[in-house]
């Protein structure tokens, strides 16, 4: 499924993980029913939608993108007969309305204590310091962070590169004083040798690099550490944060999208 989402679809890394999660999340439910997969019928996919609905830990636009993913692996287990023919054509994805909700960003005064709460001199506290600045700083997503290498710090002429797998594209940033600061701290004092050329890595064995996964399990973690235990919380509420202060700034729109590498404004 992974090399046909790649090679036919033409789909980037970020995407096809997205795809594949959904797929094992499929994969779960089914093993709780005790269903195989040549067994599956329209119903176990709309009830499987459903189950998410009725957690309540998902939006309508989550949902959504569940069901497309899942339309698109049964439309390729179709293809190997290795389901029922029909079901992707019979999976209707939950509507929502591009724009209905407004993005929720965390108010300024939560940045700042959140940046004051890594200000220690522990080898945890001068990556996450690094991280955070980084996603606050630039609005990055995970996976540009995730994605950052050695190579990817011109310290010459002070340029940050980062590759956007959603857009699919690669960005050059000014790396900023205070940032480069960070970063050459935790490169010098707190990060790991001799495993590889990824910038950021776990601090405790086994040593590898920070992905997706680890990078908003540690937003999380630090911001319930300073008592924001609501609302959007995750990696992205940071990308807002960016965004909303540039507005504050008087930023116009256009600017604001350029600088998110968002291509519709």
């Amino acid at each position: 499924f992974e090399r046909w989402l790649r090679e036919e679809r033409g789909l980037s890394i970020e995407t096809i993980q997205d795809y594949c999660r959904a797929a094992d999340r499929f994969f779960l439910w089914l093993e709780g029913k005790g269903t195989p997969l040549v067994d599956v019928g329209m119903t176990d996919i709309d009830d499987a939608v459903a189950a998410e609905h009725k957690r309540g830990a998902w939006s309508r636009r989550t949902r959504h993108d569940y069901a497309q993913r899942l339309r698109a692996f049964f439309l390729f287990a179709e293809m190997r007969g290795w389901c029922r023919a029909g079901l992707a054509a019979g999976i209707v994805a939950p509507r929502f309305m591009a724009d209905e909700t407004v993005p929720k960003g965390l108010p300024r005064e939560d940045v700042v204590r959140l940046l004051a709460s890594v200000g220690g001199d522990r080898p945890v506290d001068k990556r996450d310091r690094a991280i955070l600045m980084l996603f606050i700083g630039y609005g990055l997503r995970t996976g540009e962070v995730g994605g950052l290498r050695l190579d990817d710090l011109d310290w010459e002429n002070a340029m940050l590169r980062v590759r956007c797998p959603k857009p699919g594209r690669t960005h050059l940033w000014p790396l900023s004083q205070g940032v480069g600061h960070a970063i050459l701290r935790y490169i010098r004092e707190a990060r790991p040798s001799g495993f590889g050329r990824s910038l950021f890595f776990t601090t405790l064995a086994p040593i590898r690099p920070l992905d997706r996964k680890a990078l908003g399990k540690m937003v999380r973690a630090r911001l319930a550490s300073i008592g924001v235990v609501t609302g959007r919380r995750g990696a992205h509420a940071l990308r807002h944060a960016a965004a909303q202060h540039l507005l504050d700034q008087g930023t116009p729109m256009k600017v604001i999208g350029d600088f998110l590498g968002h291509r519709d404004p």
